[in-house]
């Protein structure tokens, strides 16, 4: 019996190459990404001659060289199951709130499609993305408490031979302050405007790049903002809005070396005391139900 794509708990090439909406071809290999999301498979697209290289080696002036195949796109393909044509075509909706709010530098830009999945001669809809891969370092805004957190992210960066422009670690420290200074004034803004904050929260959202940019590259969960006394939590349980809203005002905080504004009214709402210790059980909650 075949099983449901969106109910497998892992994927391969192989599954992907079989499924009736993928073109039978050799040019390209899906490579299961090491950070798999609760909503989504993700794989690496990789061209095949860079694999071939990867596995088989090139040669130069005589030396056997491996170089690591690295992909140039992110396949997610989207577990949940839609009722309708409609209810994915909101769900889309919320990626283009993403768009408008947020400056292009600040998240990996994604190409949504909807695919008609045959299987044993049933067709249903499923939502696929097509992510721009953004290579850099995992930063982690919970992590900013540790000393000198975004000073050694850069500089195993510039360990690993990534200087852009010969920028000293000062100035690439600079030039991610003053793009992740934007981030923030669009963030609160679509969060004001739009009553929608994407998930900030989770480790691995973020990347920093090598040319010293951090990007969002997890825009699969946009939480419903509300600010009300109630705290929203999302399909899996997680109270992702509150903890995003914390994750913002740690990075002003911890990163751009702000005092907050706690009369400022997303915080005044998100950073009450009260309601922080119960954001703090429901995230426990959630982690122990994982």
């Amino acid at each position: 019996m075949q099983v449901d794509i969106r109910n497998r708990k892992h994927i391969s090439h192989k599954d992907i190459v079989e499924l009736n909406f993928i073109r039978k071809q050799n040019k390209y290999v899906f490579r299961k990404y090491y950070k798999q999301g609760l909503r989504s498979h993700i794989l690496e697209v990789l061209h095949a001659r860079d694999v071939l290289k990867q596995n088989k080696g090139d040669n130069i002036n005589g030396i056997r060289h491996y170089p690591i195949a690295k992909p140039f796109k992110m396949l997610r393909i989207f577990r949940k199951k839609f009722d309708s044509l409609s209810e994915i075509m909101k769900e889309i909706g919320k990626y283009k709130i993403i768009e408008k709010y947020l400056p292009a530098d600040c998240y990996a830009k994604s190409y949504e499609f909807i695919v008609d999945y045959i299987m044993e001669g049933k067709h249903d809809y499923i939502l696929c993305g097509l992510q721009d891969y953004v290579e850099g370092k995992v930063f982690n805004p919970w992590d900013l408490d540790r000393k000198n957190h975004l000073a050694n992210l850069i500089q195993n960066n510039q360990l690993q031979g990534y200087t852009p422009l010969k920028m000293t670690r000062e100035h690439l420290i600079q030039k991610v302050q003053k793009q992740v200074t934007k981030f923030i004034e669009s963030l609160k803004k679509m969060i004001l405007e739009a009553n929608y904050v994407p998930d900030l929260a989770g480790n691995g959202n973020f990347i920093l790049t090598y040319d010293g940019k951090i990007k969002l590259v997890d825009i699969n969960n946009i939480s419903k903002v509300s600010f009300g006394s109630d705290i929203n939590i999302d399909d899996k349980g997680y109270p992702v809005c509150d903890k995003s809203i914390e994750a913002i005002s740690i990075i002003e905080q911890k990163l751009l070396y702000r005092t907050i504004d706690k009369n400022e009214k997303i915080y005044r709402t998100f950073l009450d005391a009260h309601r922080m210790q119960k954001v703090k059980d429901l995230d426990a909650e959630f982690h122990h139900s994982l």
